[in-house]
């Protein structure tokens, strides 16, 4: 079974979050939501999440993707967490795939894992990549073992997206007609 970590700071963006999370698990994906504090974190807008685990549970597990959801506060906090930094760098040094949307992409970008590579992220947060990368305008995109993809209104098809680099493009359709995402 493929498993993939969500990790949540305060400042998650709901939609993005939960949206992976429901489509990965339909596609028999096992996903781990993991808090970076203690007790139920708090979205961008007010929604409270209970986590499946706390992220120091998980710090030295290895998954087959880690996938940050964005929320503008939300990847303030995932940038300033050594965790994570931890966890993405262990991730890509043993060649799994990492995922970003909004402006979860600049997390990847503060750590110097971008460059030379094409990726987005919503359009308020371009200016903070500084890492190199080439910035382009389509809604998902995927270069080498990194997934991006531009904000909430993104997410079913970055969603759907995952589902077929993990377990293909069948398996992204069976659970499409159950769903009716227009992708």
């Amino acid at each position: 079974m493929k498993s993939v970590l969500v990790p949540l700071a305060p400042g998650f963006e709901e939609v993005e979050a939960v949206t992976v999370v429901d489509i990965l698990r339909r596609a028999g994906i096992e996903v781990i939501v993991a808090s970076t504090v203690e007790g139920a974190v708090e979205g961008r807008n007010g929604i409270r999440m209970l986590a499946d685990t706390g992220i120091d549970e998980v710090a030295d597990s290895l998954f087959d993707m880690v996938v940050l959801p964005g929320g503008a506060k939300g990847t303030e906090n995932l940038k300033k967490d050594e965790r994570i930094k931890r966890i993405v760098e262990r991730h890509l040094d043993r060649d799994r795939f990492i995922a970003a949307i909004c402006a979860a992409p600049t997390v990847l970008s503060a750590m110097g894992v971008t460059g030379g590579r094409s990726l987005t992220c919503h359009p308020s947060v371009r200016e903070e990549l500084k890492g190199g990368e080439r910035v382009v305008d389509d809604r998902v995109v995927r270069d080498g073992k990194i997934i991006t993809s531009q904000g909430p209104g993104t997410a079913m098809e970055f969603a759907f997206r995952l589902v077929e680099v993990l377990c293909g493009g069948k398996k992204a359709e069976d659970v499409n007609s159950g769903v009716l995402a227009r992708l």
